[in-house]
């Protein structure tokens, strides 16, 4: 029988959604009460107009995005000025397919290139454009153009933002100064925890050694000088095939499947359970990112009664030392690369 107005159940929806109400009011009076304070600091009219246009954006970006918030997403970055045909833009174009196929959709940043490559691969269903206003180079392609899921943004700064927060996973093919900023931004927000997990792929063209000699460049002056970890090389692949690209991620999310902060603990969601034997090996293995006690399974907790969707999802829990995320790359790895429980 299907649930009537009176149903525990319905009541419970209804408290969390007068919760969230009441959450959201409160934000919504500590911003006009910033508001009001920069006003009495006699803020500058530049500053001012730099506060109001970057709101502006992001409710756009997040009304835009808030009708997908189901569906997995991949950021693309690459050059604006690779020529349709090239090897580069033919592999943009065959990976975003193949991820289409995936049920990803897929994020660019809307102008030509390996964006109309990505978007095209992708088709306009599964597209969103990201586009960033200029007095050259960038206009949104002819893919993308006029569709409900293009968002133009002034600021690069709001425009990146939506890239990381929207995504699911990264994929880069080569570009110039803004396709290695955003990649080096990307791992920066992996590396320090302030993105969650996600896979990150660098894509060359079949033979190609764009990414190959930029991993030369990071193992030579930084890994070898001590400037990052053996472990934060775990959180980017480099490969020129798409097989092992779309594998990368899709892989990522077999068992795994998001993960959430309930204070200091850490709560990984997974879609299906792990062993006792797997569970005995992450605990022998990966100590060094527990602050104390031990990993162990738990159902949803009390806090993540926001996401009712996944609320039967298996999990793991543990107090994080919220540090080395490279290594919490590798217990993902580990943990869907493990044998599936037994049923006895």
């Amino acid at each position: 029988m299907g649930m009537t107005r009176g149903t525990p159940a319905r009541k419970q929806r209804q408290a969390r959604t007068r919760a969230s109400g009441d959450v959201i009011r409160e934000i919504a009076d500590d911003v006009i009460d910033l508001t009001q304070k920069l006003v009495k600091d006699r803020t500058s009219v530049a500053d001012m107009k730099l506060m109001n246009a970057t709101l502006r954006e992001m409710r756009r970006a997040f009304e835009v995005f808030s009708r997908y918030s189901g569906m997995r997403k991949v950021s693309t970055f690459g050059s604006a000025r690779t020529p349709p045909g090239s090897p580069q833009y033919e592999q943009a174009r065959e990976f975003s397919r193949r991820m289409a196929n995936a049920d990803f959709m897929v994020i660019t940043g809307a102008g030509p290139g390996i964006m109309r490559a990505c978007n095209e691969g992708s088709g306009r269903e599964r597209s969103f454009g990201i586009n960033i206003r200029l007095p050259f180079e960038q206009s949104a392609n002819d893919i993308i153009d006029k569709d409900p899921k293009l968002v133009t943004f002034k600021y690069f700064f709001t425009r990146k933002l939506m890239f990381v927060k929207e995504a699911d996973a990264i994929a880069l093919f080569p570009g110039g100064f803004g396709t290695h900023d955003e990649g080096f931004e990307s791992l920066t927000l992996l590396q320090t925890g302030k993105s969650r997990p996600m896979p990150v792929v660098f894509v060359d063209a079949p033979g190609g050694t764009y990414w190959k000699t930029w991993k030369r460049y990071v193992q030579r002056h930084l890994l070898e000088e001590g400037l990052i970890s053996e472990a934060d090389m775990r959180l980017f692949r480099i490969t020129d095939d798409i097989d092992v690209a779309v594998r990368e991620i899709t892989h990522f999310y077999s068992r795994y499947h998001s993960s959430r902060y309930v204070g200091d603990r850490l709560v990984l969601r997974l879609n299906d359970p792990i062993s006792d034997q797997t569970l005995a090996e992450l605990n022998d293995e990966f100590g060094d990112i527990v602050a104390h006690g031990r990993i162990h399974r738990t159902h949803a907790l009390a806090a993540e009664a926001d996401e009712p969707e996944i609320a039967d999802l298996p999990r793991l829990v543990f107090h994080s030392a919220q540090r080395h995320f490279g290594r919490l790359r590798m217990l993902i790895d580990h943990v869907n690369d493990a044998e599936p429980a037994s049923d006895a």
